[in-house]
């Protein structure tokens, strides 16, 4: 699966699941205070990463993450 493919996926989960502005969603935009993912919200994209990608992302792993673009990073290096 290549970089493109997985923002796909990852921009659908939170555009439907999240309700996040699609126009918010770029590479520099912090997933906290950009895109607005929360303590709560962080538990629902763990299972949606499951869910679309096939592995178990833990809650640390995520609180490293500051950018939309090294989660699909992060991503990218789980399932390549």
């Amino acid at each position: 699966m290549d970089i493109k493919e997985i923002q796909e996926k990852v921009n659908s989960f939170l555009v439907w699941e999240l309700e996040i502005d699609e126009t918010k969603i770029k590479d520099d935009a912090r997933l906290k205070e950009d895109l607005g993912i929360d303590s709560l919200e962080v538990v629902d994209v763990i299972v949606l990463v499951d869910q679309e990608f096939g592995f178990k992302m833990r809650p640390e792993q995520f609180k490293d993450l500051k950018t939309y673009g090294e989660f699909c990073h992060f991503i990218e290096n789980q399932v390549g």
